[in-house]
């Protein structure tokens, strides 16, 4: 077996019979596609038997609900491809995307390719600009990229295929119970990946649609945000022999986004709560740049300095 398909479903009745039909119109014929039902409570699992009867390739795993990462994390384990391809279930691909990736790939661990956004207003963005890149580690990739401006994010885990095999090696599974689970995973899947190649098509289309997990606020992904930084600073600081500061930057950028988060704003003043779970010896360490250090300061003294720090440094933008 030659691919994974992973498609978390959970309430996307709408949605589901777009995504699964782009898998099952794909011109490369070997692959599975595992589809987990994660407790959902509309028609998405009468869906999923019907194609189950139709169509060989369909494999259902039935759980109670756990969220995106347990989804993926079930299936990861019951996958039997030599690649994993995540899914999100109201997305869907190209139809060549399996013959590209086949013609492509030469055993690397990860193979990145591009995607872009569809609205519900029916726009279909322009995708970010292709890159073609080979002969990568993931740390390379991940310096290299992780930070350049992107429509759509780099972080996000369905942009990639992955190796089966360099997952269950390095222990790469999702962590459960969190929101912003991607940008926990995808910094460690790059660590480990030991070859990566970068293709320049356009294969994903990502749908952003009202009510989606990545659409909704609430207090838990504030939080969310730091346990995030603090389990990535947790991983990497003790790391002596690679570049980080790239990550360092990301890090830190997590420490003082959850200040100015939109969350924050609906939700009232969150600082005093904010503070107790952020680890500030790691983030003093992970505050290698000036600004970062000021930054680092301020907070540390009262968050609301932070916040006229921000606003003068937006007026002498806006003057120069």
């Amino acid at each position: 077996m030659k691919y994974s398909f992973i498609i978390p479903v959970y309430n996307v009745e709408q949605y589901l019979r777009d995504c699964l039909n782009s898998v099952l119109v794909q011109t490369y014929p070997d692959y599975e596609v595992i589809c987990v039902n994660d407790g959902s409570t509309d028609g998405s699992m009468a869906i999923l038997e019907e194609y189950q009867q139709k169509y060989h390739q369909i494999i259902i795993i039935s759980q109670p609900n756990k969220g995106l990462s347990g989804a993926r994390n079930a299936g990861i384990r019951a996958s039997k491809g030599d690649y994993i391809f995540f899914l999100d279930s109201d997305d869907w691909i190209e139809p060549d995307t399996l013959k590209v990736l086949a013609e492509m790939q030469r055993g690397e661990d990860l193979i990145c390719f591009n995607g872009r956004r569809f609205f519900e207003n029916g726009i279909i963005e322009e995708p970010d600009s292709a890159i073609e890149e080979t002969q990568l580690t993931g740390w390379e990739y991940y310096n290299k990229y992780a930070l350049v401006s992107r429509k759509f994010h780099f972080v996000c885990t369905v942009l990639r295929l992955y190796r089966r095999e360099y997952l269950l090696e390095n222990k790469l599974f999702f962590e459960e119970g969190i929101y912003h689970e991607d940008n926990l995973f995808t910094p460690l899947a790059c660590y480990y990946a030991q070859t990566v190649k970068v293709i320049p098509y356009c294969l994903y289309i990502y749908r952003i649609r009202k009510g989606s997990i990545t659409q909704t606020l609430n207090v838990q992904r504030l939080f969310d945000m730091i346990t995030v930084a603090n389990k990535l600073s947790e991983f990497f600081i003790p790391i002596r022999d690679i570049d980080k500061r790239q990550l360092y930057r990301e890090i830190a950028g997590e420490y003082f986004g959850a200040f100015t988060s939109d969350i924050v704003k609906l939700y009232g003043n969150k600082d005093a709560e904010i503070k107790k779970q952020i680890n500030w010896e790691s983030f003093k360490e992970l505050s290698i740049y000036p600004r970062h250090r000021r930054i680092y300061v301020l907070l540390k003294i009262q968050p609301i300095l932070f916040r006229l720090y921000l606003k003068l440094e937006l007026w002498v933008k806006r003057r120069s």
